[in-house]
């Protein structure tokens, strides 16, 4: 994040200058943006981050229900190599077998769901890898058309225009990670409060054994 915070600082600078303001004409009005190319990257930067939150919004709890799946399988593992599978009786083979069939199939499903998010945040971020030079060169065109900018200044507006695009999305970039450290900050968030309860359900059958006994006394 600070790589970034230092591109965009530093690059902004070069777009501003490079790209300058740019005046419309229409209905008898002139209107003049300065730094539209600074203003352009911020909205586009904005548009292609909102994009990736809202089609990887279920990331998270998609990696919380395969984390989860593939614990539950490893707990049915562990408890039928406990058991004893390879010893008891026929029935209890077929029954070992499907309940960790079942665990399994979930455990496969949730990676189905997984990999399509994963499928789905790889098309927003390489199509914005593609689109990026071509939107930045788009922008520089009135300009270049009006004899404002030469063509050199075009090319350099639209590499700084990919450089501080690619700077503001360390969010989009960063995505999957901040779900996986979410997921699994929520899975020992909920750990800690199983315990807690364990830890006042304990304490109240304690007080509940205390009473009992001093009444019994009395």
């Amino acid at each position: 994040m600070f790589s970034s915070l230092l591109t965009a600082v530093i690059f902004i600078g070069v777009l501003w200058n490079v790209g300058g303001n740019l005046v419309i004409n229409g209905f008898g009005l002139v209107l003049g943006i300065p730094g539209y190319l600074v203003i352009a990257v911020f909205v586009y930067s904005m548009l292609v981050t909102a994009a990736m939150m809202l089609i990887a919004r279920r990331l998270t709890r998609v990696m919380e229900d395969s984390k989860r799946a593939e614990a539950e399988l490893r707990a049915i593992g562990a408890h039928l190599r406990e058991r004893g599978e390879g010893s008891a009786t026929p029935n209890r083979q077929d029954g070992g077998r499907r309940t960790i069939g079942a665990a399994l199939d979930a455990v496969i499903a949730q990676w189905l769901a997984y990999c399509w998010q994963l499928m789905r945040m790889t098309l927003v971020s390489h199509t914005n890898t593609l689109l990026t030079p071509f939107v930045g060169l788009l922008l520089c065109m009135p300009k270049y058309l009006a004899a404002t900018m030469t063509l050199g200044e075009v090319v350099q507006a639209a590499a700084a225009f990919a450089l501080v695009q690619g700077a503001f999305n360390w969010i989009m970039d960063s995505y999957g990670r901040l779900a996986e450290w979410t997921s699994s900050a929520n899975r020992v968030a909920s750990l800690l409060l199983a315990l807690n309860q364990i830890d006042r359900s304990g304490s109240t059958d304690t007080i509940a054994k205390v009473d009992e006994s001093a009444s019994a006394t009395d």
